[in-house]
């Protein structure tokens, strides 16, 4: 078993909690669900499987996981921050547990991919397998400051690869997943309303990832409004084969790349012509109605 915290972020995860930390059994020292205000039975879930459970209200994701470091009494050497729909695998426990209690004293994270399930299908292409830090040593990161898309920062030291992946599994509707696209999107315009005024708060040094948000920001966003989210769909779902993983991969590249992306606009749009202060951010399900 290694020295490490998983940390759990929920509201109303009833469907995916249960596989999720059962997924950790053996692996993680705690695990720890900090529930915001849920209304089904995601705490007596979570309870009965062994986790610990801590009530805290949302406002944005990584305030939150930064709100757990510091507030759940976490004491282990390691912490994981895991949502609830993602599962670790027993081969990717073993090798964690392995590079964990081996690891050199300027390693200070490990990173690893997602495969990704959509409508009961691992999507294969698209370009969706993203590489990001899962666990880091307490003490040495924490979750950049961002509304939306939110990476851990280690602020010391280097990461290491994994090679075996987590899974992602949400068991929940398209209608949960559109009204998420909506949630997000208005996290997503708040980003980029913060980087026209230079006020974007991020700080992740690394590389790969400054390389994404560069293009992102420096040509995603320099291309004309609502033209350019057609454009990253054909981008994605013709020349990266998104078209290769079926009727799954079209339903979710048409709402991941064209229809999210054209709501994100739609808001930064609105914005502008009907102006407004800054929405106030609250767990989903809590939103209010506009």
């Amino acid at each position: 078993m290694a020295d490490l915290t998983a940390i759990i972020l929920t509201r109303n995860e009833e469907a995916n909690i249960a596989r999720c930390i059962d997924s950790l059994r053996g692996f993680a020292r705690r695990v720890v669900v900090v529930d915001s205000g849920s209304t089904d039975d995601t705490a007596a879930i979570a309870r009965a499987h062994g986790a610990e459970v801590v009530e805290h209200p949302f406002t944005y994701y990584a305030a939150q996981f930064n709100w757990a470091i510091e507030h759940t009494g976490a004491a282990t050497e390691w912490l994981l921050r895991l949502d609830a729909d993602e599962r670790f695998t027993p081969a990717l426990c073993a090798e964690c547990e392995a590079l964990l209690s081996g690891a050199a004293a300027d390693v200070t994270g490990v990173s690893m991919e997602a495969d990704f399930y959509f409508l009961g299908r691992l999507l294969r292409h698209g370009g969706s397998k993203r590489r990001k830090i899962m666990i880091f040593r307490r003490g040495h990161g924490a979750l950049e400051d961002r509304k939306r898309d939110a990476h851990t920062i280690l602020l010391d030291g280097r990461y290491v690869r994994a090679k075996h992946r987590f899974e992602h599994h949400d068991v929940k509707d398209l209608g949960d997943y559109i009204a998420r696209c909506n949630w997000y999107a208005i996290r997503e315009k708040q980003d980029y309303l913060a980087y026209l005024a230079g006020a974007d708060e991020s700080v992740n040094t690394d590389a790969a990832l400054q390389r994404t948000r560069k293009r992102k920001f420096g040509l995603y966003y320099r291309a004309p409004m609502f033209l350019r989210a057609w454009l990253w769909f054909v981008y994605k779902y013709i020349f990266c084969g998104g078209f290769l993983d079926g009727v799954p991969g079209l339903v979710y590249h048409f709402f991941e790349c064209y229809w999210y992306r054209f709501l994100v606009d739609a808001r930064i749009y609105e914005q502008r012509v009907c102006g407004g202060g800054e929405e106030p951010l609250t767990a989903f399900g809590q939103e209010a109605r506009r």
